[in-house]
């Protein structure tokens, strides 16, 4: 069921979609899509009164997703166009040469510089993932073994993967699985985000627990974390 209420000059129209729950919960995805879960019995009145009292939070979310999707890059995979490494934008070189039957991708000179014997939009994207994974493994590693001493448990593994919606999680079986494309942000962002699943090996909640101990790690976590939030939609290929 669609329905719409108004705030000051905007619509927010939404879906309404009933569920035996207890209570009304609000889901706002990209590109600015509503979805409201009802409990069963519900009336609708009540949806849009409760929709109405949570309207200028939803319009904030609504920016903030505005704001993120307009980083996203629609990628050419040519000369000067930049690329993010550890919160710093590098200009994208291409070198064909026919001696490199695979593309292979380096960090020289203050360039990001792809050597390949063929083109195409593909080989070029499939060579800087590949840098850019290896990267992230090395730093991510050295990053873990650098904050280790704050804990008394060790993961049991560290991988780093293709992620789509997370930058990071913690299985129970203590693996550490991170988002390559966090070699894209900050250094002090990438600690963020590993600290937080380290703190995962002993709370496996985001409780007032787990938030304390980030903060005995990391103080000004809540800044990193701001950061990431707000540019993470421009760490793409």
């Amino acid at each position: 069921m669609k329905l719409s209420v108004e705030y000051g000059t905007q619509t927010i129209e939404f879906e309404v979609e009933y569920k035996k729950r207890k209570t009304l919960g609000i889901r706002i995805a990209p590109p600015g899509v509503i979805n409201i879960k009802a409990p069963v019995g519900v009336g609708e009145d009540r949806v849009l009164e409760i929709v109405k009292s949570k309207a200028k939070w939803i319009v904030q979310k609504l920016s903030e997703i505005k704001h993120l999707e307009g980083q996203k890059r629609n990628r050419q995979y040519v000369d000067g166009e930049t690329f993010l490494y550890m919160g710093a934008e590098y200009p994208l070189k291409i070198i064909y040469d026919e001696a490199y039957r695979k593309p292979v991708a380096k960090l020289e000179n203050g360039s990001l510089c792809v050597y390949t014997g063929a083109k195409g939009e593909e080989l070029i994207k499939s060579a800087l993932t590949d840098w850019y994974k290896d990267k992230a493994k090395e730093k991510i590693c050295e990053r873990i073994e650098y904050y280790q001493p704050f804990f008394n448990i060790t993961p049991a593994q560290i991988k780093v993967k293709e992620q789509k919606k997370r930058w990071g999680s913690c299985t129970s079986k203590r693996v550490l699985l991170f988002n390559w494309r966090i070699i894209m942000a900050p250094l002090n962002v990438m600690d963020y985000i590993i600290v937080h699943e380290m703190c995962h090996l002993i709370h496996m909640d985001h409780s007032k627990n787990f938030w304390s101990l980030v903060k005995s790690i990391l103080p000004d976590y809540e800044e990193r974390k701001l950061w990431l939030k707000m540019n993470g939609a421009a760490m793409n290929l």
